[in-house]
């Protein structure tokens, strides 16, 4: 169906039509603010049906009689009543991301219909979120249960992750945040990645060069050889981690600086739709509509923190830790060197079977060393990690080493 042909608006008003309908059963199934969020959904629903009914009309095209829900949603609503709304929010997400820019580039939608549609997926991500209401640093209560029982009308941010204030607006100060870190080591997570790119060369080098050394080694060829091997598979092995760590992550970096500035546009362009999504957000997370009307007014009075909120509470992103490409690529390349190039030193000061037994000696230890130290750092323990790290080192180099036995048994 073309675009441009008005047939289309029979589809976009039975859409509209049912995911109204579906918005409004599901708001049966719970109660409160989320409540009141889906019903407000289930409007804004409404109004695009009735749109798209007065464009059949002024086209000389007959209104269809509503139906309700289609079988699609339908489905949702049984899952919603048997397991309860939570279970059915992810689909409902990916749902209305998925059509999210349906009206974009439609010359018959209003201005507002592309907005809402995504306001929708901002409030379901509202909806799936678990509130943790901090103080305001003006000296709201930071019970927001408390609170509405009351009837008080304090502001709450809805998480820590509103990280700053500027000017005076609300959040948690930079200074605050980095207090927590600091008393509580669980806080320190290192977000750029290079943490976690270092105990991956680790292990990476570990395992593929002990394999690689391995395979040489049970060839028979002289030792010299194998040192050489050893190390050209260290350099080759760092080289290429280093490299594909900084793409990966430059080539994150730059998606994610896009769609900052994408949201800083929307932001010049339609600050009262970012606002109203602000308010759906913090309202589907459980604040009252008069104190989310009021935090999401506070936060817009100041661009830079209204864009700093909004990127981390629509987009999941955190302006300050996007990630270094360098930092990363570096840590890559040094951590695989490490692991790598254990079982290349006996090769370096010895010869014939000393080196070998050497080799497989501190490749076993070092393999169960990298396995405890991940299992420590993960908080699962030492143990099992490191009997797993060892079972993996083992298994690929036991059967490398068979495979340089044959093959050199084979070419004699």
């Amino acid at each position: 169906m073309s675009e441009r042909d008005p047939q289309r608006f029979r589809r976009y008003l039975q859409t509209e039509r049912q995911a109204s309908a579906m918005y409004r059963a599901l708001a049966d199934t719970t109660q409160g603010e989320r409540r009141d969020a889906l019903l407000e959904l289930a409007a804004i629903e409404d109004e695009h049906a009735d749109h798209w009914a007065e464009q059949l009309r002024s086209n000389g095209l007959p209104i269809p009689v509503d139906d309700g829900l289609g079988a699609d949603e339908a489905a949702v609503i049984v899952r919603a009543r048997a397991l309860g709304l939570d279970a059915v929010l992810p689909d409902l997400e990916e749902t209305e991301r998925a059509a999210s820019s349906m009206y974009d580039g439609d010359p018959a939608a209003l201005p507002s219909m592309s907005a809402d549609e995504r306001l929708h997926v901002v409030a379901l991500q509202g909806m799936r979120a678990d509130p943790t209401p901090v103080r305001d640093p003006r000296g709201a209560d930071p019970n927001p249960k408390g609170a509405q029982a009351k009837g008080a009308q304090a502001t709450y941010t809805d998480s820590p992750r509103l990280a700053r204030t500027r000017g005076g607006s609300i959040g948690v100060p930079v200074n605050a945040r980095e207090q927590l870190n600091m008393a509580e080591a669980w806080h320190r997570t290192d977000r750029s990645g290079a943490t976690r790119a270092a105990v991956f060369g680790v292990s990476d080098g570990l395992v593929s060069n002990t394999s690689l050394v391995m395979g040489f080694a049970g060839s028979g060829v002289e030792s010299r050889t194998i040192a050489f091997a050893g190390i050209a598979g260290l350099l080759a092995g760092a080289f290429s981690m280093g490299a594909g760590e900084y793409v990966s992550v430059a080539s994150q970096r730059d998606l994610f600086r896009h769609e900052i500035q994408k949201e800083a546009a929307e932001l010049r362009e339609n600050p009262q739709e970012e606002q109203r999504e602000l308010e759906l957000l913090y309202r589907a997370k459980g604040l009252d509509r008069a104190t989310a009307r009021a935090t999401a007014a506070r936060i817009m009075a100041d661009p830079r923190t209204a864009l700093d909120t909004l990127a981390r509470e629509e987009l999941g992103l955190d302006p300050d830790e996007l990630g270094s490409p360098v930092k990363v690529a570096l840590s890559s390349f040094a951590a695989f060197a490490i692991g790598a190039i254990v079982v290349v030193l006996p090769y370096l000061v010895a010869s014939g079977t000393v080196a070998l037994v050497a080799a497989i000696a501190a490749a076993v230890l070092s393999l169960v060393v990298v396995g405890g130290l991940v299992g420590r750092l993960s908080g699962r323990g030492v143990l099992r990690p490191a009997l797993r790290q060892l079972a993996i080192g083992v298994g690929a180099a036991a059967v490398t080493f068979l495979v340089g036995r044959l093959i050199g048994v084979t070419l004699g």
